[in-house]
């Protein structure tokens, strides 16, 4: 049997070991496997940490040829997954977060769902990196909008430190005809807000 894959991404000053330990990322998709709520998948939590500041382009990119590079081809070529973006998900927190709308929307040939927890662009810092996304949404919008089947969005409530950031983001995701889902849990930008986000992200996926 082959599997799709969920990779998902951590946030600032954390490595590959957060999903895993304080995500219980193992026990919540297991579970709802187990229940028949979610299709079987493939896990994967790699080090999003790159030799370039994260909240910079150069991070980001460096991320996304690594795991366009390396992660995916390691996965695809070592575990018994399914190949094409139909079976293959991002999602990220905060800076994985990040990462996921830098990587995910210029690859949607690559992914058929994002999940996109507590972050945004952040106002004024990221402004360049935000308005050449919206710039390249708008010039490929029909693109985006039919290989996207999940673009969910998710916030730990007005207490979240990404809160403005992300209602900011989403009004030009509005704006410019972006097909998303919003969900909102209260707690902020904490670990009980990000699990309660993996429980009700993987239950939409692959199918």
């Amino acid at each position: 049997e082959t599997f799709p894959v969920l990779y998902i991404l951590h946030g600032g000053g954390e490595d590959e070991r957060g999903w895993a330990t304080q995500g219980k990322t193992d026990l919540i998709v297991d579970n709802l496997i187990a229940a028949k709520k979610a299709v079987p998948m493939l896990v994967v939590m790699p080090d999003a940490n790159m030799p370039q500041p994260a909240f910079g382009e150069g991070g980001l990119k460096q991320f996304e040829r690594e795991l366009k590079e390396a992660i995916i081809p390691f996965v695809e070529k070592n575990y018994r997954v399914k190949a094409g973006a139909a079976n293959r998900a991002l999602a990220g927190l905060s800076m994985g977060g990040l990462h996921t709308l830098y990587t995910g929307i210029k690859n949607t040939d690559l992914f058929s769902s994002l999940g996109v927890f507590s972050s945004g662009w952040i106002n004024p810092a990221q402004n360049e990196l935000a308005e050449a996304q919206y710039s390249f949404m708008k010039e490929n919008l029909s693109t985006i909008n039919s290989n996207l089947k999940n673009f969910w969005i998710a916030m730990g409530g007005k207490e979240d430190i990404a809160w403005k950031n992300c209602q900011l983001m989403m009004e030009k995701l509005k704006e410019i005809g972006v097909k998303h889902q919003y969900s909102e849990y209260p707690g902020g930008h904490t670990w009980p807000v990000w699990r309660n986000n993996i429980y009700n992200f993987a239950p939409l996926l692959f199918r």
